[in-house]
Protein backbone atom coordinates (compact mmCIF):
# COMPACT_ATOMS: atom_id res chain seq x y z
CA UNK A 1 0.00 0.00 0.00
CA UNK A 2 1.32 3.35 -0.83
CA UNK A 3 1.41 6.29 1.46
CA UNK A 4 -0.93 9.43 0.84
CA UNK A 5 0.74 11.92 -1.13
CA UNK A 6 1.58 15.22 0.81
CA UNK A 7 -0.42 18.31 0.57
CA UNK A 8 1.76 21.00 1.66
CA UNK A 9 1.04 22.90 4.85
CA UNK A 10 -2.43 24.54 5.48
CA UNK A 11 -0.09 28.00 6.58
CA UNK A 12 1.76 27.58 4.01
CA UNK A 13 2.55 31.29 1.66
CA UNK A 14 2.38 29.78 -1.62
CA UNK A 15 -1.21 28.02 -0.43
CA UNK A 16 -2.70 30.78 0.69
CA UNK A 17 -1.45 32.40 -2.66
CA UNK A 18 -3.23 30.06 -4.83
CA UNK A 19 -6.10 30.64 -2.65
CA UNK A 20 -6.49 34.52 -3.26
CA UNK A 21 -5.98 33.56 -6.82
CA UNK A 22 -8.48 31.65 -7.34
CA UNK A 23 -11.18 33.96 -5.10
CA UNK A 24 -10.20 36.95 -7.24
CA UNK A 25 -10.53 35.04 -10.56
CA UNK A 26 -14.13 33.77 -9.57
CA UNK A 27 -14.56 37.06 -8.13
CA UNK A 28 -13.65 39.44 -11.07
CA UNK A 29 -14.21 36.91 -14.25
CA UNK A 30 -16.34 33.90 -12.14
CA UNK A 31 -15.71 30.10 -11.62
CA UNK A 32 -15.34 29.27 -15.32
CA UNK A 33 -12.12 31.34 -15.13
CA UNK A 34 -10.81 28.71 -12.82
CA UNK A 35 -8.32 26.59 -13.96
CA UNK A 36 -5.41 24.91 -12.52
CA UNK A 37 -2.82 26.42 -15.58
CA UNK A 38 -4.40 30.24 -14.88
CA UNK A 39 -4.14 29.70 -11.39
CA UNK A 40 -0.72 28.86 -11.69
CA UNK A 41 -0.06 31.34 -14.50
CA UNK A 42 -1.35 33.93 -12.08
CA UNK A 43 0.99 33.26 -8.66
CA UNK A 44 3.80 32.86 -11.24
CA UNK A 45 4.04 29.28 -10.03
CA UNK A 46 4.30 25.90 -12.34
CA UNK A 47 0.99 24.00 -13.09
CA UNK A 48 2.20 20.75 -10.45
CA UNK A 49 2.47 22.91 -7.63
CA UNK A 50 -0.75 24.30 -7.75
CA UNK A 51 -1.33 19.76 -7.84
CA UNK A 52 0.86 19.41 -4.64
CA UNK A 53 -1.37 21.71 -2.57
CA UNK A 54 -4.66 20.66 -4.46
CA UNK A 55 -4.96 17.05 -5.25
CA UNK A 56 -8.20 18.38 -7.96
CA UNK A 57 -9.69 21.74 -8.82
CA UNK A 58 -12.20 20.83 -6.43
CA UNK A 59 -10.07 20.49 -3.71
CA UNK A 60 -9.19 24.12 -4.64
CA UNK A 61 -12.63 25.32 -4.55
CA UNK A 62 -13.64 24.04 -1.13
CA UNK A 63 -10.55 25.40 0.18
CA UNK A 64 -11.66 29.11 -1.28
CA UNK A 65 -15.15 27.99 0.36
CA UNK A 66 -14.41 26.67 3.53
CA UNK A 67 -11.84 29.58 3.96
CA UNK A 68 -14.68 32.58 3.23
CA UNK A 69 -17.10 30.88 5.14
CA UNK A 70 -14.91 30.13 8.37
CA UNK A 71 -14.37 33.61 8.01
CA UNK A 72 -17.83 35.65 7.37
CA UNK A 73 -19.29 33.59 10.42
CA UNK A 74 -17.26 34.95 12.89
CA UNK A 75 -17.80 38.19 11.36
CA UNK A 76 -21.54 37.74 11.12
CA UNK A 77 -21.88 36.62 14.64
CA UNK A 78 -19.61 39.52 15.57
CA UNK A 79 -21.87 42.28 13.86
CA UNK A 80 -25.05 40.87 15.01
CA UNK A 81 -23.62 41.39 18.81
CA UNK A 82 -23.95 45.20 18.31
CA UNK A 83 -26.28 47.72 19.10
CA UNK A 84 -28.32 47.41 16.24
CA UNK A 85 -28.76 43.99 14.95
CA UNK A 86 -31.52 44.87 12.33
CA UNK A 87 -29.02 47.02 10.95
CA UNK A 88 -26.49 44.18 10.96
CA UNK A 89 -28.57 41.73 9.62
CA UNK A 90 -28.81 43.90 6.42
CA UNK A 91 -25.53 44.95 5.61
CA UNK A 92 -24.75 40.98 6.00
CA UNK A 93 -27.27 39.85 3.76
CA UNK A 94 -26.92 43.01 1.12
CA UNK A 95 -23.31 42.93 1.23
CA UNK A 96 -20.72 42.99 -1.78
CA UNK A 97 -19.58 40.01 -0.49
CA UNK A 98 -21.72 38.15 -1.35
CA UNK A 99 -20.99 38.28 -5.03
CA UNK A 100 -18.20 35.06 -4.14
CA UNK A 101 -21.60 33.02 -2.86
CA UNK A 102 -23.21 33.86 -6.09
CA UNK A 103 -20.74 31.95 -7.75
CA UNK A 104 -20.21 29.34 -5.67
CA UNK A 105 -24.01 28.63 -5.75
CA UNK A 106 -23.71 28.64 -9.76
CA UNK A 107 -20.84 25.98 -9.92
CA UNK A 108 -22.34 23.83 -7.04
CA UNK A 109 -25.05 23.47 -10.41
CA UNK A 110 -22.15 21.64 -12.07
CA UNK A 111 -20.28 19.52 -9.02
CA UNK A 112 -21.49 17.63 -6.17
CA UNK A 113 -18.83 18.22 -3.45
CA UNK A 114 -19.00 21.76 -4.08
CA UNK A 115 -22.78 21.71 -3.51
CA UNK A 116 -22.90 19.10 -0.89
CA UNK A 117 -20.46 21.42 0.95
CA UNK A 118 -21.99 24.81 0.09
CA UNK A 119 -25.35 23.24 1.59
CA UNK A 120 -23.85 22.36 4.82
CA UNK A 121 -22.29 25.51 5.10
CA UNK A 122 -24.83 27.48 4.12
CA UNK A 123 -26.92 25.62 6.69
CA UNK A 124 -24.86 26.29 9.91
CA UNK A 125 -24.08 29.96 8.74
CA UNK A 126 -27.95 30.51 8.65
CA UNK A 127 -28.65 28.95 12.15
CA UNK A 128 -26.00 30.84 13.68
CA UNK A 129 -27.13 34.04 12.27
CA UNK A 130 -30.31 33.32 13.59
CA UNK A 131 -28.96 32.42 17.40
CA UNK A 132 -27.12 35.52 17.07
CA UNK A 133 -29.76 37.55 15.67
CA UNK A 134 -32.08 36.24 18.53
CA UNK A 135 -29.68 37.14 21.03
CA UNK A 136 -28.52 40.49 19.96
CA UNK A 137 -32.80 41.48 19.33
CA UNK A 138 -33.24 40.46 22.80
CA UNK A 139 -30.13 42.23 24.28
CA UNK A 140 -31.25 45.47 22.32
CA UNK A 141 -34.91 45.36 23.38
CA UNK A 142 -35.66 45.21 19.99
CA UNK A 143 -39.59 43.65 19.73
CA UNK A 144 -40.33 42.42 16.07
CA UNK A 145 -43.79 42.60 14.58
CA UNK A 146 -46.56 39.77 15.48
CA UNK A 147 -45.99 36.98 13.66
CA UNK A 148 -41.99 38.02 12.43
CA UNK A 149 -39.46 35.74 14.18
CA UNK A 150 -35.70 36.05 13.60
CA UNK A 151 -35.82 33.05 11.24
CA UNK A 152 -38.59 34.60 9.41
CA UNK A 153 -36.50 38.03 9.10
CA UNK A 154 -32.88 35.88 8.47
CA UNK A 155 -34.47 34.87 5.37
CA UNK A 156 -36.77 37.51 4.16
CA UNK A 157 -33.43 39.81 4.59
CA UNK A 158 -31.06 36.97 2.63
CA UNK A 159 -33.66 37.07 -0.34
CA UNK A 160 -33.99 40.53 -0.66
CA UNK A 161 -30.33 41.39 -0.30
CA UNK A 162 -29.40 38.73 -2.85
CA UNK A 163 -31.72 39.55 -5.65
CA UNK A 164 -30.51 42.70 -5.59
CA UNK A 165 -27.18 42.25 -5.61
CA UNK A 166 -27.97 39.78 -8.60
CA UNK A 167 -30.24 42.08 -10.28
CA UNK A 168 -27.61 45.46 -9.91
CA UNK A 169 -25.07 42.41 -11.72
CA UNK A 170 -26.91 41.93 -14.36
CA UNK A 171 -28.14 45.98 -14.74
CA UNK A 172 -31.65 45.91 -13.53
CA UNK A 173 -32.72 48.21 -11.24
CA UNK A 174 -36.45 48.55 -11.67
CA UNK A 175 -38.47 48.47 -7.89
CA UNK A 176 -34.95 48.79 -6.37
CA UNK A 177 -34.92 52.53 -5.08
CA UNK A 178 -38.97 51.78 -3.56
CA UNK A 179 -37.35 48.54 -1.92
CA UNK A 180 -34.22 50.18 -0.30
CA UNK A 181 -36.57 52.54 0.75
CA UNK A 182 -38.99 50.21 2.86
CA UNK A 183 -35.68 48.62 4.22
CA UNK A 184 -34.57 51.99 5.54
CA UNK A 185 -37.99 52.77 6.79
CA UNK A 186 -38.58 49.31 9.22
CA UNK A 187 -35.22 49.85 10.23
CA UNK A 188 -36.11 53.33 11.08
CA UNK A 189 -38.96 52.42 12.77
CA UNK A 190 -37.14 49.70 15.28
CA UNK A 191 -34.02 50.52 15.75
CA UNK A 192 -34.07 54.70 14.75
CA UNK A 193 -31.01 56.04 12.65
CA UNK A 194 -27.67 53.90 11.72
CA UNK A 195 -24.95 55.02 14.19
CA UNK A 196 -21.43 56.40 12.87
CA UNK A 197 -19.85 53.98 11.22
CA UNK A 198 -16.36 52.61 13.25
CA UNK A 199 -13.50 50.98 12.00
CA UNK A 200 -14.44 49.20 7.91
CA UNK A 201 -14.34 45.47 9.10
CA UNK A 202 -12.03 43.73 7.65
Amino acid sequence: MTAPRRMGTENSKTRLLLLDVTERLMLEEGYAAVGVRRVAREAGVAPALVLYYFRTLDDLFLAVLRRRADHELERQIRLLAGPQPLRALWRLTSHPGNALTTEFTALANHRKAIRAELAARAENYREAQIEALTRGLAESGVQLPPGMSPAVLQVLANALGRIIMIENTMGMTTGHTEALAFVERFLQRYEGASEPAGAPEP
